[in-house]
């Protein structure tokens, strides 16, 4: 006649809830494992202008030196954070060595990351095409690169995990307690 608290106990974790049992007493409805639900809505993103110009490497000597000479390392750090961290500077600065090496195409590997961050930061396509850009001059593209994270607050010698750590250490310093509101002193 009545069910019993089996009927209404929680599953085993990854187990589905039967869609026919009401929650658990206490606890809040929830939509069906099954059934798909719409993501909270996002802040809407615009485009953005590039924060310096392209041949503005001289704000930049030590980057501007860097990336003449051994253009591998800054490149690796740029892919670095715009994979958000899967591939290392390391690895990603090895492939481009080695397509530098063993093909010139180098800047092929390297105008793909260009349209990466275009993509994730809604950057313009100027003052051409990326991949033409990287072919007539790879080093003030990476330069520019370089320059639009670090003005996007990306410390480039501490790659992406660091980057997080460091925001997420910063964040807890910043953000107060949180407090329910029936609490008083």
């Amino acid at each position: 006649m009545y069910p019993t608290n089996s009927e209404y106990s929680q599953p085993a974790f990854g187990e589905p809830m039967p869609a026919s049992a009401p929650p658990p007493y206490g606890q809040p409805a929830q939509a069906p494992y099954n059934q798909s639900v719409a993501p909270p809505p996002q802040s809407m993103m615009y485009p953005s202008q590039w924060s310096s110009g392209l041949c503005d490497c001289t704000s930049d000597v030590s980057n501007c030196c860097l990336t003449c000479w051994c253009p591998c390392i800054p490149f690796g750090q740029i892919a670095e954070i715009l994979d958000k961290g899967t591939t290392s500077s390391a690895v990603h600065g090895a492939l481009y060595t080695i397509l530098l090496l063993l093909t010139g195409c180098q800047f092929i590997y390297s105008c793909s990351y260009r349209s990466k961050m275009r993509q994730q930061y809604m950057l313009p396509e100027e003052p051409c095409n990326d991949c033409l850009l990287h072919f007539c001059c790879e080093p003030c593209a990476m330069c520019q690169e370089y320059r639009e994270l670090k003005h996007r607050g990306f410390d480039m010698s501490l790659g992406w995990h660091g980057n997080m750590e460091r925001q997420n250490h910063h964040q807890a310093v910043v953000t107060p307690p949180y407090a329910p509101a029936g609490m008083k002193r």
